[in-house]
């Protein structure tokens, strides 16, 4: 029932970030700073809510008229070889993802980005990268 609840509220309020969006598209005639991207935000956000509601509420309505499809998809999701597989997917997406970011922080240095826009990426990689030593050293005191 909550999940029910909180997909319908996704749903709801995916609309009107959407209409929100819509309506300040047409409506500002000279956009300036930030209401140039607000509108788009707003059209981005809602239609990402309202489509990840609606697609859990489809998906929860076809497991409910299929106990046996639900049943099966459970004991997929808690399968150690799926577990394992999709931790091993992460990590190697993991290591692309740290030279695909070193390479576009060397890039926008060179190409003389702002500083601000720079730095949040550096920051973001740090951030990351942080993480995945506290997750490291978690999971080493645990096992």
């Amino acid at each position: 029932m909550k999940s029910k609840i909180a997909n319908s509220v996704a749903m709801i309020l995916g609309l009107c970030l959407l209409a929100i969006g819509l309506f300040l598209l047409k409506t500002i005639a000279d956009p300036q700073g930030v209401m140039l991207a607000l509108p788009y935000v707003c059209i981005g956000v809602g239609c990402g809510l309202f489509g990840q509601g609606m697609g859990n509420r489809i998906s929860q309505r076809a497991l409910r008229s299929d106990p046996e499809l639900k049943k099966r998809l459970d004991i997929e999701k808690k399968d150690e070889r799926n577990i394992a597989i999709a931790s091993k997917a992460k990590s190697k997406a993991f290591d692309a993802m740290t030279f695909v970011f070193s390479a576009l922080m060397l890039c926008f240095a060179l190409m003389g980005v702002d500083m601000i826009p720079l730095l949040l990426l550096v920051f973001a990689y740090l951030l990351v990268h942080g993480l995945a030593l506290y997750y490291r050293f978690q999971l080493e005191k645990e096992m």
